[in-house]
């Protein structure tokens, strides 16, 4: 497929390029497990946020921005319910996968995102409508770093465009060069901030809580691999990355599964 050269820019108008992918081959749902476990170590927001929801009709009213989180509640069966039994997103929503958004001066928006095939950069409508809700609105919510960390998007969205095309990070390892999901988020603002974490990271779990015991899907995965179960490994997951202290969630297309509209006290 042949790449084009864009520029995008954010709220400040500040401008970058790189080339970007106009279509994406056939998604498949499973993308979406190879988000990590955190064990009960997700970050509380010190605030609560009033976001609206919208009628799917009039999702392109909200003005996103290049460096915007999309959290994503996934629907891809085992894997997804394991995910989401240990992490907790943004007041309760069960979300298993996050992307950067890139705006472009033509007003064309895509999402930068480490997904089964690697890192690729994706047309918004096609990320939006991976899953819906039961009113048949995408069940994301939007992300947005703290203003006194605005300074650091432009080169962590250049970042992640520099990383198109590098390995998904199969074996959740945080020094191999290869990504998954909220890695790549995390790997970009790090970069941005001259190589001081912006995001925590925590130790990961494969345990289902109730027993304890590895969940079995995740031990089939790991024996496919060949490879230790990275048990109590340092790692992060969309869910914490929503939660963090860093983060506003500004604004929300739906409901992912979990999701309290009310407000916390």
């Amino acid at each position: 497929m042949k790449d084009n050269c864009r520029k995008y820019h954010n709220s400040r108008g500040r401008k970058i390029y790189s080339n970007y992918i106009g279509q994406m081959k056939n998604f498949q749902l499973a993308i979406f497990v190879i988000s990590m476990f955190i064990f009960s170590c997700n970050e509380e927001k010190k605030t609560v946020v009033e976001v609206p929801i919208v009628e799917s009709e009039n999702m392109s009213l909200f003005p996103l921005e290049t460096g915007d989180l999309m959290f994503q509640d996934s629907d891809c069966g085992p894997f997804c319910e394991s995910i989401e039994k240990v992490t907790f997103g943004y007041r309760g929503a069960k979300l298993s996968h996050v992307g950067m958004i890139l705006k472009y001066e033509t007003g064309e928006i895509n999402v930068v995102e480490a997904i089964t095939e690697g890192v690729v950069i994706t047309p918004l409508d096609t990320f939006l409508q991976r899953s819906l809700d039961t009113q048949g609105k995408p069940k994301v919510m939007v992300g947005r770093v703290h203003e006194e960390l605005q300074k650091l998007v432009p080169d962590a969205a250049q970042f992640a465009m520099e990383s198109k095309g590098k390995a998904y990070d199969e074996a959740f390892d945080m020094t191999n060069n290869k990504y998954y999901c909220s890695e790549l988020i995390y790997d970009a603002f790090r970069h941005a901030n001259k190589g001081t974490p912006v995001f925590r990271l925590f130790p990961m779990t494969f345990n289902d809580p109730e027993t304890n015991q590895t969940f079995p899907i995740w031990k089939e995965y790991f024996e496919k691999l060949n490879i230790p179960i990275p048990e109590g490994q340092p790692g992060l997951n969309p869910g914490g990355l929503s939660t963090s202290q860093f983060v506003d969630i500004v604004h929300i297309y739906g409901h992912p599964d979990g999701f309290s509209i009310k407000k916390k006290n």
